[in-house]
C-alpha cells in the first residue's frame, strides 16, 4: 500500500493559532456593533424614513375625509430630522383620524405640489380639514408640543394657534387685489 500524500503546507507562511482566530472574530464583532450603532441601531430606517413610506398619496389623503398634515422634506434637512420621532408619535396617536403625509423636496415627482404650496424652504407643513381645503402653513422646525398644539386645532377643527412662521392659508384665485391706482408697498402704512 502507499503512503498517505502530506497535506499541501499553507501558502502564506504560518498557520494561524486558535488564539489569534479568536482574536480575529473579537475584533469583527466589535467592528460590527460599532456600525451597527453608528447606522442608527436595527432600525430598517430612520423615523423620517418610515414615516415617508408609510405616508398615504396626497390626493388620496385630501379626498378621505379627515384632516391632513403635509410635511415637505428632505433627507438632508437636519430640522426635518429632528422633528421627526414627533411627527411620527402624532401618526400613531391619531392613526385613522389624522393623515401625515411627506412629499420629498429632492424627488421631482412632487415639483407640481412644491410649485402649488410655493414651497421654498424646508420643514413646511400644510395643514387641510376633513374637507381638503388648506387651512394654514407653518415654515420651519417644531417643536414636539408645538405639533401636538397644531394637530389638536386641525383634529377639532379650529383656527390653528399663533404660533411665529404659523399663518392661514388663501386661495389667490379668490382673494381682494388692491386697486391699480393705490399700491400697497411694505412701507405703506395704510
Amino acid at each position: 500500500m502507499g503512503a498517505t500524500p502530506d497535506p499541501l503546507p499553507p501558502s502564506s507562511g504560518q498557520p494561524q493559532g486558535r488564539l489569534e482566530r479568536l482574536l480575529l472574530g473579537l475584533v469583527a464583532g466589535v467592528l460590527a456593533l460599532l456600525l451597527v450603532g453608528l447606522r442608527g441601531g436595527l432600525h430598517p430606517a430612520a423615523p423620517l424614513e418610515r414615516l415617508a413610506r408609510q405616508s398615504p398619496e396626497l390626493d388620496t389623503a385630501l379626498s378621505d375625509g379627515r384632516p391632513t398634515l403635509v410635511e415637505f422634506y428632505a433627507d438632508w434637512c437636519e430640522a426635518c430630522r429632528t422633528m421627526a420621532p414627533a411627527m411620527e408619535a402624532l401618526e400613531r396617536q391619531h392613526r385613522g383620524a389624522l393623515d401625515v403625509v411627506l412629499l420629498n423636496v429632492d424627488n421631482p415627482r412632487w415639483q407640481p405640489q412644491l410649485e402649488r404650496y410655493a414651497v421654498n424652504g424646508i420643514p413646511q407643513l400644510e395643514f387641510f380639514n376633513a374637507s381638503g381645503e388648506a387651512v394654514g402653513r407653518s415654515i420651519g422646525a417644531r417643536r414636539p408640543e408645538e405639533l401636538q398644539t397644531l394637530t389638536t386645532a386641525l383634529l377639532e377643527d379650529q383656527p390653528l394657534p399663533m404660533l411665529a412662521g404659523v399663518g392661514a392659508s388663501s386661495d389667490l384665485a379668490t382673494a381682494a387685489v388692491a386697486p391699480a391706482e393705490a399700491p400697497i408697498s411694505p412701507r405703506s402704512h395704510g
